[in-house]
C-alpha cells in the first residue's frame, strides 16, 4: 500500500528555515531561481528520500523534521552517518562530484522537505562565488566530522562512543524547551545503536547502566541528561 505525500506551496524567500541554511545570504533573484521549479512535500516517518547507489537529480532542503543518512553494511545492518534537521541540505556533495549517492536517507519524524532540480541549483551556484565558497566549507566540515567518527569507531569502546553520541545529540539538537534537559530528538534504540556502531541489545544494556549511574534518565524513547560532566568523563574526551 503506497503512502500519499501532501504537496505544500513554499517560496524560498518566505521560508522560515532559510536563515539556518546555506541559502541564508542569497539575493532575492537567486531565491526566485531556486523556487521556480522546486517541489515541497510533507513526508511521513520511515519514508525514503533517496537510496545509496542512485543518481542525484537535485538537492533536498529540510524545512522541518529530521532525516537519518546511513550506509548499509554487508551484514544488512545500518550505519547512521548523521542526522539532518531543519535548514540542512542533502545530496549536494554527490551532485557536485557527479557521483551516485554514497548513502541512503530516510525520514525519522514527520517532515516538510523541498526538492530543487539540479539545473536551478547549479545555475545559482555558478553565478555566485560566495555561495560556492560557503558550500565548499560545508563539504570540508562534513568530511572532518566523518573522519572523527571513523576514528572514534576504531579507537573508542562502545561505552565511550555511546556517551559521546548522547553528548553530540544534546549539542546538535538541543533541549525540548527552556529549562529542560530532555534531548529534542526521538530515536529508536536500533537507530541509536546504528549511530554508535553496535548491537541494539548492547545499547539497551549501557543505557540502563548510565541510568543507574545517574548520568541520564529515560522518558520513553527520549533521553534526559542528568550529569553532562560524567558523560564527558565516560566519553574520554580528555583522555
Amino acid at each position: 500500500m503506497s503512502v500519499k505525500n501532501s504537496k505544500i506551496q513554499l517560496q524560498c524567500i518566505a521560508c522560515k528555515s532559510r536563515g539556518e541554511s546555506h541559502f541564508s545570504d542569497l539575493k532575492d533573484e537567486d531565491l526566485e531561481i531556486l523556487s521556480e521549479h522546486k517541489s515541497c512535500v510533507t513526508y511521513k516517518k520511515n519514508q525514503t528520500l533517496f537510496y545509496e547507489g542512485t543518481r542525484p537529480m537535485g538537492i533536498f532542503c529540510i524545512n522541518s523534521g529530521k532525516v537519518k543518512v546511513f550506509k548499509m553494511g554487508s551484514n544488512g545492518k545500518e550505519q547512521i552517518l548523521f542526522i539532518a534537521q531543519k535548514g540542512d541540505f542533502l545530496g549536494y556533495r554527490s551532485l557536485l562530484s557527479e557521483e551516485f549517492y554514497g548513502a541512503s536517507a530516510t525520514v525519522l519524524e514527520p517532515a516538510a522537505i523541498c526538492f530543487i532540480p539540479k539545473s536551478d541549483f547549479l545555475k545559482v551556484l555558478h553565478s555566485n562565488p560566495e555561495f560556492f565558497g560557503k558550500l565548499m566549507k560545508a563539504v570540508c566540515h562534513e568530511l572532518g566530522v566523518m573522519e572523527t567518527k571513523l576514528a572514534q569507531l576504531s579507537q573508542k569502546s562502545v561505552r565511550e562512543r555511546l556517551a559521546a553520541t548522547i553528548l553530540m545529540l544534546k549539542e546538535t539538537y538541543g533541549m525540548e524547551g527552556e529549562g529542560s534537559e530532555v534531548i529534542d530528538i526521538v530515536l529508536s534504540r536500533e537507530d541509536l545503536a546504528n549511530i554508535v556502531g553496535t548491537a541494539t541489545e548492547t545499547v539497551i544494556r549501557l543505557l540502563s547502566e548510565f541510568k543507574s549511574d545517574k548520568m541520564i534518565a529515560l522518558e520513553g524513547k527520549k533521553i534526559k541528561v542528568l550529569d553532562a560532566d560524567k558523560l564527558i568523563h565516560e566519553a574520554d574526551f580528555y583522555g
